[in-house]
């Protein structure tokens, strides 16, 4: 069996920072089809909720624990917010320069950034993508104190809450999360430039099928076994098996590369770690070892 190993050079890893602020400014269908850049973010702190513990008992004993459902809210710090985030804030602009407060509050999309580090590169190791759906803003307070000698400008807070979008297969969702450590950088600057805007397209939030969509098998597991010392899984950034067993009973059978059997030395390293996790094709079956 292989030992546990703490804190390996490049693995001691750490997050950090907030930037890269966008809102989203929904259209009659409810896609995020307008986006403009928030300057001044200075915290983003994601409330997960709910999932809370209901216990059931029968028999004299913990018969079943069903939980609640899970919500997702935020709180957002900032100097300063786009002029087109007035709407989304209870205000009304009838004229230029002249707001009404206490205006219905619509709905709106979010995407920031924060970075990834460890030991070797620091803070440029790489970063996430946090991408929010379905938010309301709740009305804060907002402190105007007397410059003295001691000034510091003043940071507006929202309390956000969502409403989950659909996803096909998953459960509904309002956070998103892209780790640019992991995931295939072609298919990264796509999402980018959708969520930035480029040359030839306006920024705009890709709802979560559309997010998924640019990103082969993302969160699936391997459908294919390429021969090697070791091998490699297909398609490129796909989830090994978790054991030896459980590639040798995956449905649909994943498919080995080349179909005869594997030469002497040539393995795949499964999930599991070591030796016990490597298997090889015997030209009919996956076989736990190398070849």
């Amino acid at each position: 069996m292989a030992q546990l190993v703490w804190d390996e050079t490049g693995k001691r890893l750490y997050e950090t920072g907030v930037d890269h602020g966008v809102l989203y400014i929904p259209d009659g269908t409810g896609a995020y089809t307008t986006g403009v850049a928030w300057n001044g973010l200075t915290t983003v702190t994601e409330s997960p909720s709910g999932a809370d513990s209901n216990p059931s008992y029968a028999d004299n004993i913990k018969y079943l624990d069903l939980r609640s459902a899970e919500q997702f809210g935020a709180t957002v710090e900032a100097f300063t917010y786009p002029d087109e985030f007035a709407e989304f804030d209870g205000l009304a602009i009838p004229s230029v320069g002249v707001t009404i407060g206490q205006q219905s509050r619509k709905v709106f999309g979010l995407s920031f950034r924060t970075k990834v580090g460890n030991d070797l590169e620091g803070d440029d190791f790489g970063y996430k993508l946090h991408l929010m759906y379905g938010c309301q803003a709740a009305p804060s307070e907002k402190a105007y104190a007397s410059i003295n000698d001691s000034p510091a400008a003043i940071t507006f807070s929202w309390t956000v809450t969502t409403s989950p979008v659909p996803v096909t297969g998953l459960r509904p969702t309002s956070l998103i999360t892209v780790d640019s450590t992991k995931v295939d950088s072609a298919a990264l600057t796509s999402l980018e430039t959708a969520l930035y805007g480029g040359a030839a397209a306006e920024p705009m939030l890709p709802l979560p099928d559309e997010v998924i969509a640019m990103f082969p098998n993302v969160g699936g597991g391997a459908t294919g076994a390429s021969a090697g010392t070791p091998g490699s899984w297909t398609p490129g950034g796909s989830n090994p098996p978790a054991s030896v067993s459980a590639l040798q009973g995956a449905s649909p059978s994943i498919v080995a590369s080349p179909t005869t059997a594997w030469t002497t030395g040539q393995y795949v390293q499964t999930g599991t770690a070591g030796a016990p996790g490597q298997a090889h094709w015997s030209g009919s079956a996956w076989v736990a070892g190398p070849a």
